[in-house]
């Protein structure tokens, strides 16, 4: 199994996320594709896309970058709500085609403004028992030549795809990427997802949570290939080790001052796996050798939770922590974006490939 290092795309319509720069043109293709041949450059293997309501559409941005790019692999975030199966497989499938085979896919099924798009299924577990049809329907769709599928929330009759994903090697279609940290969540992916993505959590919390997830496999009769696990993190990275704390700590207290704007959702707040980054802070300002916690403190949020801070070779040797437990899949970001895509391309990947 070979380790995938994929960076972050934000996908914003509103400048500055997270602290980036702030300039006129943040979200045009010229500027996402800069980012996306810069990653290609500087040896990434692709990035997440994100998404929620109210941002560019994601899909459609993958597609714009995936043409404009030759080997730029987009993790396209998804939600159930957004989508009926068969139409997004058929997408996903054409995109796959055409760019030969370098289609991600990530399933969200966190909470959203879904009176927005129209959507009703908001409670828990509908909206896992959903995301489970959806993802065996998808992977069904791509794989088999005709589907008929009766289920509680999906269905379809004599289904099927006349062109289908890239077939390579082990590779039979995209690989489904997935994220929570609920008992509903962990079910789903335990028993349907290709990678279950954990936040920045420390090493002990993630060597628990794949535990379980293998255990869990088992339990409910996994059919797939082994779970997979990746990590998505922020990774703020200096030239030295006393560099990057000062520039880190500043940072946090620009935070703790008002004077960056940071995510503040209220419902990914509430989440399982966003409390559980949020109670780290009790535990220390700083747990293993170098994840702050601090930044949670003061309005970051999922991946910005958390930050792995040092050098290249202080990150480095933490991430190698995080493989050696089983992760296989990184996502990584700092900002600004695109001077961080270069610094921990040059700096970081070297080191890890190693």
């Amino acid at each position: 199994m070979s380790t995938e290092y994929l960076w972050y795309i934000p996908n914003q319509a509103n400048p500055g996320h997270r602290g980036d720069d702030a300039v006129e043109g943040h979200n045009s293709l010229e500027t996402l594709t800069g980012h996306a041949k810069a990653l290609e450059d500087h040896g990434w293997g692709g990035a997440l896309l994100g998404t929620s309501w109210g941002r560019p559409d994601t899909f459609t941005v993958a597609t714009a970058l995936a043409a404009r790019t030759t080997t730029f692999k987009p993790l396209i975030a998804i939600r159930p709500g957004y989508w009926r199966p068969a139409n997004f497989a058929s997408a996903a499938a054409t995109l796959d085609h055409l760019t030969g085979g370098r289609v991600l896919v990530n399933i969200v099924s966190g909470q959203d403004n879904l009176a927005a798009y129209g959507d009703s299924e908001g409670d828990q577990a509908h909206r896992y028992g959903r995301t489970k049809e959806f993802i065996r329907l998808v992977r069904r769709l791509w794989t088999e030549e005709k589907v008929t599928f009766e289920g509680e929330h999906f269905s379809v009759t004599d289904s099927s795809l006349e062109l289908k994903p890239v077939v390579r090697g082990e590779r039979r279609h995209p690989r489904l990427y997935f994220g929570g940290a609920s008992e509903a969540a962990e079910k789903v992916a335990a028993a349907e997802a290709d990678v279950q993505l954990f936040w920045g959590e420390p090493l002990e919390g993630v060597r628990e949570r794949i535990e379980r997830l293998k255990n869990l496999s088992e339990k409910v009769g996994r059919e797939h290939a082994p779970l997979e696990f990746g990590l998505r993190i922020t990774t703020f990275v200096r030239d030295t080790t006393e560099e990057a704390w000062a520039e880190a700590e500043a940072k946090v207290a620009d935070m703790a001052a008002g004077r960056q704007e940071y995510l503040r959702d209220p419902q990914r707040r509430t989440a399982v796996g966003q409390q559980r980054l949020l109670d780290l802070a009790a535990r220390g300002e700083v747990l293993d050798d170098n994840l702050y916690t601090a930044p949670g403190r003061f309005g970051g949020g999922g991946a910005g939770t958390t930050w792995l801070v040092g050098s290249a070779e202080d990150v480095a040797e933490s991430l190698r922590k995080y493989e050696a437990l089983g992760i296989s899949h990184f996502v990584l970001s700092d900002t600004p974006y695109l001077p961080e895509i270069k610094r921990q391309g040059d700096q970081l990947l070297p080191l890890l490939r190693d």
